[in-house]
């Protein structure tokens, strides 16, 4: 597995879309800071295949792929695996709960010599290719035929987390062991043991239910098989000996079932003539029927005579008169004596109203010169009060003049100055103006009032006149109307006489409604007279048809009574004849009987001495007893052919519990799992020292004795000493060598082709010095240089970054946000 584009977003710390393209870096290295989210890129490209992360471990599973503070992580991967591209995809989302699931995941495979660069182009799912995987559930064995790893596997060959190298190479014998077993998966063999007790108990199980099961069978022996045999040949000697006598029981059935059928027809005929009777009262119907008749043609001809008076005395009414417009012209001559009596009422009142309104037009002109005489009064006080004011004025100035000296109000020389008047005018000027004031108030509210009484009559004689000349309209059309009119008293006596021809009319229709309801009582008796003659006819010619078979005598359809009693007489005859004929036949179904039963007995014996009951029915009793006795034989047979098909598979079940016994017991041994380990560590120690011998130019070869792990110094005469007298540098050869060996064999063990096409190690650089880092560099350096695979790490140190020719630089931002640059060639 080679990866070539990874796209994350709202992975860990990288919150935004942040994109690592690793085409043409088969050398590189995740540089940056302690914390910065190198690791993260490689647990994103294990969670984009796998959905899952080594360091996580399962606290919290996949709610460490989301960032923080966002609802949605999204991890692309576009890798390269035998030959074929590939890109998988994982999202996973945050609910409203706060809970984190995944939202989706799938793997395409992608067309031949696809251009990954369009994939910043915004195409879609559809144009990656066809899909090998859409749901978390398929990706598993998808991802696995891909890349030919599952997880832990891929965790140990590709991906190499911190930590694990010099663990495996200086580990005890023992924990290197349980290591192997771990990552070989030597624990299969004890699954296998497991599985082989498990079967063998199964085995064991398998065959007490088949002893149970034969335990069952013991009715198949050849004594059982023929006596059902025997049973069968006795069964069919009973079937044959039914089969001879069946045609005598059914000849002396069908004669039996003749007799009895012989002897119920003739019960019948005797119950069907001895129910001819005559009903009671048949003689009463006809005279009945007849005075109904009569009654109804009588109440007829009464309302003929009824309906013939009520239309004489309608003709009379008709001829009389209108009596409707007589009282029209009654109400009429009523109507103008009562308007011209009213109207010679209102004429007198309007006489009155002309007079009284007259007067009031007098009074009102007398009122209206009356407050004009005050107006001018009262405009006399007013000009009297102000004179007497200015006379007041001008005595005040008097005071103050002298004579020769200028009048202060008109500057001329005053030659004289007049006496002071002693008393002065005003207050009698001012209350002759108040006098002359309220004079002219209460002339001026005599005018109004002489108004309003003026209105008011006037408007009472316009409403007198309009209703007089009213009355006189229709006074005018009354005396029209009435002009052809023969007088009150003509009218009253005319209106009399019809009042009594409606008052005979009334009675004669009163008289003919009784008539019409004593006919429709007469009519509904005649008919139900009718009905029960006709009944009677019909009970007679219900009672004749019954026996008509039998040829009863004609009836006289003139005469009910007579015609019952002629058939009853000949129905009773018949009845006496037939009875006579009865104890014959009585006898002939008696000797019919007792044959059926002679042949039934000997039917009987038969199955008695087949040893089965006597039955109702023997043919389908024999036909049982073959069909069950042949059932039983088959059932032996197939009873056999099961015992050897049990013990045919109870040989399997010993065969099977034998060897799934014997492979427990081999494998429940350690040896076997010793003699594993060892060839596993043979192995995995001969590829590690070639590749060891490899990355020291040929100095050191990796052994192992009795689990312990050495090298053997070629510089140094080919002396052996421990792995822990290893420098830094050269602990980390020995290490990756051991990790490129167990990779390599790892892979060879994959149930799927494996394709080990990169290694990515996550290793703390950190803590080696100067020497050691630089024999470190020029190992990683000899491992790229192979070309085999795409080599990466993870580091901050810069001596180590420098010497890569690639290099991905993850740096945080004050949000700390992670984010990537690519540098180096």
């Amino acid at each position: 597995m080679r990866p070539l584009r990874l796209d994350m977003a709202g992975f860990t710390v990288f919150r935004d879309e942040t994109t690592v393209d690793f085409m043409d870096a088969d050398f590189f290295a995740l540089v940056g800071p302690t914390g910065s989210g190198k690791s993260t890129v490689l647990d994103a490209i294990c969670f984009a295949l796998y959905g899952q992360v080594p360091r996580w471990g399962s606290s919290r599973g996949i709610a460490n792929a989301l960032s923080p503070s966002a609802t949605e992580a999204r991890v692309r991967l576009v890798f390269e695996s035998g030959g074929a591209r590939y890109v998988a995809t994982r999202v996973v989302r945050r609910d409203s709960r706060g809970n984190v699931k995944t939202g989706g995941a799938g793997l395409q495979q992608m067309p031949d010599n696809f251009d990954v660069s369009k994939l910043d182009t915004g195409m879609t799912p559809e144009d990656l290719g066809d899909v090998l995987a859409g749901t978390p559930g398929e990706m598993d064995e998808a991802v696995l035929h891909a890349v030919g790893l599952p997880y832990e596997q891929f965790t140990s060959c590709v991906i190499l987390p911190q930590g694990q190298f010099a663990d495996f190479l200086h580990a005890k014998p023992a924990t290197r062991q349980q290591i192997l077993v771990n990552l070989l998966g030597l624990h299969v063999y004890e699954d296998v043991q497991k599985r082989a007790t498990a079967r063998a108990q199964q085995a064991d199980a398998d065959l007490r239910a088949v002893d149970q099961l034969l335990a069952g069978l013991d009715d198949t022996s050849d004594e059982a098989l023929a006596d059902a045999a025997e049973r069968v040949e006795a069964m069919l000697a009973l079937a044959t000996r039914v089969t001879d006598d069946m045609p005598a029981l059914d000849e002396a059935r069908q004669t039996a079932v003749s007799a009895a059928a012989g002897l119920s027809a003739i019960d019948d005929e005797i119950a069907l003539l001895d129910r001819v009777r005559a009903p009671r009262g048949v003689a009463a119907l006809a005279s009945a029927a007849a005075d109904a008749r009569e009654t109804a043609a009588a109440a007829t001809d009464a309302v003929t005579a009824a309906e013939e008076h009520e239309e004489k005395l309608r003709g009379e009414l008709a001829a009389a008169g209108d009596a409707s417009a007589l009282r029209l012209l009654l109400r009429a001559h009523e109507e103008r004596d009562a308007v011209a009596a009213e109207s010679t009422s209102l004429q007198d009142g309007l006489t009155a109203a002309t007079t009284e309104h007259r007067t009031a037009a007098a009074a009102l002109e007398t009122a209206r010169a009356a407050a004009l005489r005050t107006a001018s009064e009262l405009d006399a006080a007013r000009r009297a009060y102000q004179d007497a004011q200015a006379a007041d004025r001008a005595g005040a100035l008097r005071v103050h003049l002298h004579a020769g000296a200028p009048c202060p109000v008109c500057e001329q020389p005053v030659t004289t100055v007049p006496a002071v008047p002693a008393t002065s005018a005003v207050p009698a000027a001012e209350q002759a103006g108040h006098a002359a004031k309220a004079a002219h108030e209460q002339a001026e509210a005599q005018v109004a009032e002489r108004e309003r009484a003026a209105r008011a009559l006037e408007r009472t004689l316009d409403r007198a006149r309009a209703q007089h000349e009213q009355l006189a309209s229709r006074l005018a059309a009354l005396d029209a109307q009435l002009a052809t009119s023969p007088g009150v008293t003509a009218l009253r006596r005319e209106l009399a006489t019809l009042a009594g021809l409606q008052k005979s009319l009334d009675a004669s229709v009163a008289a003919l409604k009784s008539a019409r309801e004593q006919a429709r009582t007469a009519v509904t008796a005649r008919a139900a007279a009718e009905q029960r003659l006709t009944h009677g006819w019909q009970e007679f010619d219900a009672a004749r048809d019954a026996v008509a078979r039998f040829a009863p005598p004609a009836a006289a359809r003139d005469d009910l009574a007579e015609s019952w009693s002629a058939l009853a007489g000949w129905s009773v005859s018949e009845v006496e004849t037939r009875r006579a004929a009865r104890a014959t036949l009585a006898s002939r179904a008696a000797e019919a009987d007792a044959a059926v039963e002679v042949v039934r007995a000997r039917l009987d014996a038969a199955f008695v001495e087949a040893g089965l009951p006597a039955p109702d029915d023997h043919v389908r009793a024999a036909t049982v007893a073959v069909e069950r006795a042949t059932a039983a034989h088959e059932r032996v047979e197939e009873r056999r052919a099961q015992v050897r098909g049990l013990l045919d598979k109870r040989v399997a079940h010993e065969r099977d519990g034998q060897v799934a016994k014997a492979l427990a017991g081999h494998l429940r041994a350690n040896n076997f799992e010793r003699w594993l380990l060892e060839e596993a560590l043979d192995l995995l120690v001969e590829g590690a020292s070639r590749i060891l011998r490899e990355l020291s130019a040929g100095q050191y070869d990796l052994v192992h004795e009795k689990g312990e792990f050495s090298v053997v110094d070629h510089h140094d005469a080919g002396l052996r000493r421990g792995v822990r007298t290893l420098s830094g540098g050269e602990t980390f050869q020995a290490s990756l060598a051991l990790a490129l060996a167990l990779a390599e064999q790892l892979a060879g063990m994959s149930t799927s082709a494996a394709s080990l096409e990169s290694i990515l190690l996550d290793e703390g650089f950190g803590t080696l010095d100067a020497a050691t880092l630089d024999t470190v560099a020029a190992t990683l350096e000899g491992l790229a240089a192979r070309g085999d695979r795409m080599v990466g790490v993870v580091t901050h140190v810069p001596a180590l970054a420098e010497r890569v020719p690639v290099r991905f630089d993850v740096s945080k931002d004050a949000r700390s946000v992670a984010h990537i640059t690519r540098s180096g060639i």
